[in-house]
């Protein structure tokens, strides 16, 4: 069952800093929860993900930068790439807040971008090898499939370099009917 109080609102830009604070927070949660305080998986300043690669991808988005809104609460995110002369759609990111985790949250936001968006046959994302948990969401949830593993022997497109991870991550699309 999707939940159906879930809103997506644009971002304010008074709340940016925030958002990326909390994507951080997201993202630093499932490394910590996968790797403990061994890991060497931050970006810089402690982060798994950078403020720059957060900031980049909300400046490719070119607007389709939304909060998650359960409860009248900001509980995560959603940064999208639309290409229209394409059909195809980038989820640059999509986040939820640790303590809204397994509420099903994440998945009544992308069925909500899927509604938003249907001319788009062909969605793609990236998610580093290590987050378990969001390639269980992406594959077993929400219907993507991994179709490309970027690591030292087979490099991240020089597009895609400097703001995701360089030691290990899945490409996954999701071609709609």
């Amino acid at each position: 069952m999707i939940k159906t109080d879930i809103m997506l609102i644009p971002l304010d830009s008074t709340d940016r800093n925030q958002f990326i604070l909390d994507n951080q927070e997201a993202f630093r949660f499932g490394s910590l929860e996968e790797f403990g305080m061994r890991n060497k998986h931050f970006e810089e300043d402690g982060e798994i993900i950078s403020r720059r690669s957060i900031e980049i991808a909300i400046n490719k988005s070119k607007g389709e930068t939304y909060r998650i809104i359960y409860k009248g609460e900001k509980v995560g995110g959603v940064v999208l790439s639309i290409n229209r002369d394409e059909n195809k759609g980038t989820l640059q990111l999509l986040f939820v807040s640790p303590q809204h985790h397994s509420k099903g949250i994440g998945y009544a936001a992308w069925c909500a971008v899927e509604k938003m968006h249907p001319e788009i046959r062909l969605w793609e994302t990236f998610t580093p090898y290590f987050e378990t948990r969001n390639i269980h969401f992406y594959v077993n949830r929400c219907g993507f499939k991994i179709v490309e593993y970027f690591n030292n022997l087979h490099p991240l497109p020089e597009v895609h370099r400097g703001h995701m991870s360089d030691k290990g991550d899945f490409r996954f699309e999701k071609r709609m009917e």
